[in-house]
């Protein structure tokens, strides 16, 4: 990724991460900021939010439903469920690195973002010296570390300084002996206090601090090293920042560096992606390349920079010891960013986490599963005292401190109790990719809690089918045949599905585990009283028990099919006609003006996908890039929301591999612009890593290493014939046409097209 021009605004800024620390790049050569993030600054500490009010109200609610009461069950819900108060906690920045160099009209500008090595630069020439800047952000040593550089010896001359809210947001902004410099503070409303600590080391220059600037003067090379810390974390930040801030400046910048590109590409380069013929365009910048692109040119190397990226995001804002990627992964710039920048959890977060076992990235998802056990002992208390269940719940937003308590008065979203059965479904995903025995040992417990509030929850309507009761369809409204609207509900079809789609998983989990038969049963028994899916008048996917109209049609959120993407409900082996109704409700959707929003769209991409629809599955592709993609390819919602982002290149990988039903999908969702192609790294379910080529549409070769001893079903889409590169065993078909084979642990399988 480059550009010829320093970023005019934040949007157009290059992004550095190691999962704690993040800085937005802009690359200006008079005046540079780099917009500092650390995960842990938040506002505010932990709260009970729970309204002691609402158990006691939840049986007139409910009954306020069934009747067929929808205002009246509104304003009581409104009144009785929210938390007190309604709103949890939400991220702040750390605050703003500050260079002062004074270089104007310079020459041979160039700003960029190296996706190989996780490294931004920037460099031109001023007054006859060509200048040179690398910023990263090192995992090993915890430190983001800007090295300056200089054709000309001692021509480095700059300011620094370190800032938060033009000084409003801090405590303290001191120097450090002759070559540093620190911030301190609190957040406010008992919050985290934060410490950030700079130091700037140089062979040949001057380096002192007058106030709460630092000189550099007379350099040829300079090494600038930050770090940050908050009591999230430790005892005393201050310490932790000097100790980790003395200990990286022992080394040279070449060994950071080594360090820090051997740590990053032991992930990004487990997987690499070519898509379709070489282009033309690769000579310009990024940012008019897609504007190229929205004016109708193709450019498939853009979409694999695009992928790459992506891929690069999710390791900068998401690694082991981490807090998971927020809506804006960690990049925020705002005191009280845009929804708070929290953990949304009725596809936001979930979404952020779609890509991670499939792009080989399993390590980046941990952060997710920390933050879920952080969330049950607050989930237990929200249970109770809100609806006097078992287990643990959460509704449609957390923050840094796992509050489960419902986040607003917002009736569409609310009071929709599904937050924690979503994500603990994430626990069952890394186990289907990774076939770690000792690790669905580990979460069982957490998923069976997420299983057992339903059984507490759920109750039986006039039908017969259990049902939850109130909710909503995250976060839609709907029309009742007297011209009435609500959001309020009983049983969205999202929640049945996600409630099968928990069962199951604990379910099996439970026959792996060989444990807890009795329990299982009670969950196959209620399974099978959940309301089935249905197929409305328009031949759609129903979005409520009853067949309503939505107020809006073409609603960004499409949480009715989550049957079909990321769940599997519906599928092509078992449910045939529900895949029809679900190209129908795409239809219906996209017809109305859905996928406005980035995150929209890219849920658009894995649904048309699924739905083995290539073509239509790369056009939203290319409006995800045309529509809502910002210069720096970061997703706009409006306004940046990192949830596009990973939800598009999931959507990509989907359309090469699908291992959601018994077999491997293998090129289900192929446009013809991806002709020929190939992939290295990619994952599948049931412990497998993937390498292919295909040309023509059809599969030229693949290679399958398997983690564990099994049976590999492969399923080609076009109906290739396959055999083993050495021949050393004949290929079997089963009645449904897919190649069956037995597989070692730990082997690789070359199988050649004929």
């Amino acid at each position: 990724m480059w550009y010829q021009q320093p970023a005019k605004e934040w949007n157009e800024a290059l992004p550095v991460g190691n999962g704690r620390l993040g800085g937005m790049i802009f690359g200006q050569t008079i005046h540079e900021r780099i917009q500092l993030n650390e995960d842990s600054v938040w506002y505010g500490g932990p709260r009970k939010r729970e309204n002691p009010d609402a158990k006691k109200n939840l049986p007139k609610i409910r009954q306020l439903l069934k009747e067929g009461r929808i205002r009246e069950a509104e304003h009581l819900a409104n009144l009785s469920l929210p938390g007190l108060p309604e709103s949890q906690r939400h991220y702040q920045p750390l605050g703003d690195l500050n260079l002062y160099f004074g270089h104007d009209k310079v020459e041979n500008y160039k700003r960029s973002l190296d996706l190989k090595e996780s490294t931004a630069e920037v460099s031109y020439r001023y007054q006859d010296v060509d200048y040179h800047r690398e910023i990263f952000a090192s995992y090993p040593d915890q430190v983001i570390v800007i090295h300056l550089s200089a054709s000309k010896e001692k021509s480095i001359n700059v300011t620094a300084w370190l800032d938060r809210g033009h000084t409003r947001y801090l405590d303290q902004l001191e120097a450090r002996d002759q070559n540093g410099l620190f911030m301190a503070g609190e957040t406010g409303g008992k919050g985290v206090s934060f410490h950030g600590e700079l130091k700037a080391t140089s062979s040949d220059g001057t380096i002192e601090t007058i106030g709460n600037r630092l000189l550099i003067n007379g350099a040829t090379e300079v090494t600038i090293l930050l770090t940050a810390a908050t009591t999230f974390r430790y005892e005393n930040p201050g310490e932790q920042s000097l100790n980790v801030l003395n200990k990286a400046s022992k080394k040279a910048y070449d060994q950071l560096k080594h360090a820090h590109i051997n740590d990053y590409q032991v992930l990004f380069n487990r997987m690499s992606l070519r898509l379709g013929e070489t282009d033309h365009q690769s000579e310009l910048p990024t940012d008019q390349r897609l504007e190229q692109m929205k004016e109708g040119n193709k450019d498939q190397k853009l979409l694999e920079i695009y992928f790459n990226f992506g891929r690069y995001l999710l390791i900068a804002s998401s690694r082991p010891g981490s807090l998971p990627a927020n809506l804006q992964g960690i990049w925020n710039e705002h005191m009280t960013p845009p929804w708070d920048s929290k953990f949304t959890i009725n596809i936001n977060a979930e979404m952020n986490y779609w890509p991670a076992e499939i792009c080989n990235l399993s390590e980046c998802h941990l952060p997710l599963f920390d933050h879920i056990e952080r969330m049950r002992e607050p989930g237990r208390v929200t249970a109770e005292v809100m609806y006097g269940a078992r287990g643990f719940v959460a509704h449609h937003n957390t923050d840094i401190w796992g509050d489960t308590a419902p986040q607003d008065m917002h009736l569409p979203g609310s009071y929709w109790p599904m937050g924690a059965a979503w994500l603990v479904l994430h626990l069952w995903e890394h186990y289907q990719y990774n076939q770690d025995i000792d690790f669905l040992k580990h979460v069982y417990p957490t998923i069976k809690e997420a299983a057992l509030f339903f059984i507490d929850f759920l109750i039986e309507n006039d039908e017969g089918y259990l049902i939850t009761s109130p909710s909503v369809s995250p976060e839609n409204t709907y029309i009742l045949p007297n011209g009435e609207s609500g959001t309020l509900c009983e049983a969205p079809s999202m929640d049945s599905q996600i409630i099968h789609a928990l069962f199951t998983s604990c379910i099996i989990a439970s026959e792996l585990l060989d444990e807890d038969k009795e329990f299982a049963n009670e969950l196959a028994g209620i399974k099978a009283k959940l309301p089935p899916i249905q197929i409305g008048k328009h031949g759609q996917i129903q979005e409520w028990l009853d067949d309503h109209d939505e107020a809006e049609p073409g609603h960004r959120h499409i949480s009715h099919l989550f049957a079909l993407h990321p769940g599997d409900q519906i599928n092509f082996n078992d449910t045939p006609e529900l895949i029809e109704a679900a190209k129908v409700t795409l239809e219906r959707r996209l017809s109305e003006g859905g996928g406005h929003t980035g995150w929209s769209r890219a849920w658009i991409i894995n649904m048309w996908a699924r739905l083995r629809e290539g073509e239509r599955a790369y056009q939203n592709v290319l409006e995800l890039l045309k529509s809502s993609t910002l210069p720096n390819l970061f997703d706009n919602h409006p306004p940046f929301q990192i949830d596009g982002n990973f939800g598009g290149i999931a959507g990509i990988a989907e359309m090469i591999v699908q291992s959601h039903q018994d077999a491997i999908d293998i090129l289900p969702s192929l446009p013809n612009d991806w002709s020929s192609g190939y992939v290295r790294g990619i994952k599948a379910r049931g412990g497998y890593e993937l390498e292919m080529e295909w040309e023509a549409m059809e599969l030229k070769w693949i290679k399958i290493k398997a983690t564990k001893d099994g049976k590999v079903r492969l399923n080609l889409s076009k109906g290739e014939t396959l055999q083993f590169q050495d021949h050393s065993q004949k290929l079997d078909k089963d009645e449904n046409g897919d190649f069956v084979f037995n597989v070692q642990a730990d082997k690789t399988y070359h199988l050649i097209s004929q």
